[in-house]
């Protein structure tokens, strides 16, 4: 009988299964779970990157125009109004079709809906190719300036302070013109194949380097401070002591244990870059038309504020959210990811 006890395996109630220690992904889900804005900003943003990726979808189904569709003679258009048009090419059938716009119509008789829908590309675009571009820039940057020390982090580091003495905005500003300005010169080579580029991405390649000149900045100095802190610890020298390389101690080693500041700084920066190409569009160096942008919705409909204020608030209102979700998620992504700055 007490073999038979003694060969039974062993069980766990239902409290000793619930204590069995979580992995760190699930840690970090489950106090970000507990925040109830962050929440709601990733949801929110899950359902934008939707909204951008289907937008094809929406149009093809007849719930949004094409970005350059016009209804003549429905030039700002109160919201609610209804317009029929002559369908004869497809998606739909030909004959004739109503369409109804939910938010007004511009001055071109375009549909603003179908615009602000459209212009969830760009920023999240410019917010997803700015973060990328910041990120790997600034880490590699302050990696090896912050690993190396001695003379390469000081010189490193003294390039840094110079170009913090540079205005940011104002050089994205003046490189702006400087691109656009290639094209009105007519230009040839190297040149004209990159404005191809560019009328090709709808203004948005020229956009993309012109906002990672500077914005690598302070992902580095972050970068070069965590890998400061971490580069004498204990595991970092058995690692060195078996004979592991530089860049195997950096990229196994060091870069797992300082992931989880980056990626907060780096949700914490999508909302500059969306603001930045707002604000380009708006004074006219971001993208070209008739590629729809929030800003340059903006833009266009200032001379219509008294009279058609919906012109601004539809895409001034999808523009607010969208930098307010980000915000939310990156502060919850850092208290989810900072064991420090948890709450038990």
């Amino acid at each position: 009988m007490t073999d038979a006890k003694a060969a039974r395996p062993l069980r766990l109630n239902t409290h000793e299964a619930a204590q069995k220690p979580r992995t760190a992904l699930q840690d970090t889900w489950a106090q970000l779970a507990r925040n109830r804005p962050a929440l709601l900003s990733l949801i929110f943003v899950i359902g934008l990157v939707a909204m951008a990726l289907g937008a094809d979808v929406l149009r093809n189904i007849g719930l949004i125009e094409d970005i350059n569709d016009q209804h003549r003679g429905s030039s700002l258009a109160l919201p609610l109004s209804c317009a029929t048009m002559q369908a004869n090419q497809q998606p739909y059938p030909p004959g004739e079709r109503q369409f109804c716009f939910v938010f007004g119509a511009d001055a071109l008789g375009r549909d603003v809906l179908s615009r602000t829908v459209y212009g969830t590309r760009v920023s999240l675009a410019v917010a997803v190719v700015g973060a990328v571009m910041t990120t790997v820039i600034g880490v590699l940057y302050g990696v090896i300036s912050g690993y190396y020390g001695g003379w390469v982090d000081n010189l490193m580091m003294r390039f840094v302070d110079f170009l913090y003495g540079i205005p940011s905005l104002v050089l994205v500003i003046l490189f702006q013109a400087f691109f656009k300005s290639l094209d009105q010169a007519g230009t040839s080579g190297l040149a004209r194949t990159l404005i191809e580029i560019d009328r090709g991405m709808g203004g948005l390649f020229f956009l993309f380097i012109a906002l990672s000149i500077l914005s690598w900045i302070n992902m580095a100095r972050l970068a070069r401070g965590e890998i400061m802190a971490y580069k004498h610890q204990e595991f970092v020298e058995a690692a060195r002591a078996v004979g592991a390389s530089n860049w195997r101690i950096i990229f196994v080693h060091l870069l797992p244990n300082i992931t989880g500041p980056l990626v907060v700084a780096t949700t914490l920066e999508i909302p500059a870059f969306i603001f930045t190409e707002a604000f380009l569009s708006f004074i006219g160096l971001g993208v070209e038309a008739p590629t729809p942008s929030w800003g340059g919705m903006i833009s266009t409909g200032r001379d219509s504020l008294t009279s058609l204020p919906n012109l601004i608030l539809v895409p001034g209102i999808a523009l607010a959210l969208t930098t307010l979700a980000f915000n939310f998620l990156g502060d919850g992504l850092r208290d989810a990811l900072d064991p420090h700055a948890r709450r038990t």
